[in-house]
């Protein structure tokens, strides 16, 4: 039962990839008018929305969002949540439907087609350069100045022991006090029963709910460099507590 389990969420996953690459060659001379110019990045992104809809509604992968009230409109806001799959980033243009851009490692940036989007619109970070974060956080600053949001994931890679989280660095705690922009702690509890780590055989996969819990924004409005550990540790549990609960229903 095992085996057959496996197998038909290979072919699952095989039907995900093929769709997202359809559809990304089918969208890419829209994209590239988009973002050419910094002026018409809000127009892509307003793209990426409807794609990942599509790709949603595809895969038979139906988003359950509550407490999207915390979201004010046209707000900025530093958003971290646990990393449990590659879905993660698709179903967040699901979930924040305020202007993002996110942190991601560099090597997207190399990938054919899809470096599209990180050549100018989000920020990439070599995570083994120290020169890399600095700028990459500099970067950040820079969005959250023009009222942008900034996504970063502060476990730094996808967590190889889902549900579990790796620990939080504090660099999105920095970034949110230096620039006195509330935080907006979410917390993803299906998307790694989605689309897991693993091989194309291996790990669970296959089409269905995937929630997502938008919690209150924490103000860090007066909070100063000896606040960045107290709150990092806040948002880890706020988040933890939240996979705790889930797993033990």
């Amino acid at each position: 039962m095992k085996k057959i389990r496996e197998i038909a969420g290979g072919i699952w996953k095989l039907y995900v990839i093929l769709c997202f690459i359809v559809f990304l060659l089918l969208f890419y001379p829209i994209y590239l008018v988009f973002l050419h110019k910094e002026k018409r990045y809000k127009n892509g992104f307003k793209l990426l929305i409807y794609h990942t809809k599509i790709l949603m509604l595809l895969t038979g992968i139906r988003v359950n969002l509550k407490n999207k009230e915390f979201i004010q409109k046209n707000k900025s806001y530093v958003i971290v949540s646990n990393h449990s799959s590659y879905l993660d980033i698709v179903i967040l243009y699901q979930t924040f439907k305020n202007y993002f851009v996110f942190m991601a490692k560099e090597e997207l940036a190399k990938v054919p087609v899809f470096n599209i989007f990180f050549k100018n619109m989000h920020i990439t970070v070599n995570r083994k350069s120290s020169a890399s974060g600095k700028r990459a956080m500099e970067r950040c600053a820079v969005e959250l100045q023009k009222g942008r949001s900034v996504v970063i994931f502060p476990e730094g890679t996808i967590s190889t022991k889902t549900p579990e989280m790796f620990p939080f660095k504090s660099g999105a705690f920095k970034l949110a006090i230096e620039n006195q922009t509330p935080i907006i702690p979410i917390t993803f509890l299906d998307n790694y029963k989605r689309l897991e780590m693993g091989g194309l055989f291996s790990g669970k996969a296959g089409p269905g709910i995937a929630r997502a819990i938008i919690h209150q924004p924490i103000s860090t409005i007066g909070l100063t460099e000896k606040d960045i550990i107290p709150l990092r540790d806040k948002v880890f549990n706020i988040i933890n507590n939240q996979l705790l609960n889930d797993e033990h229903r």
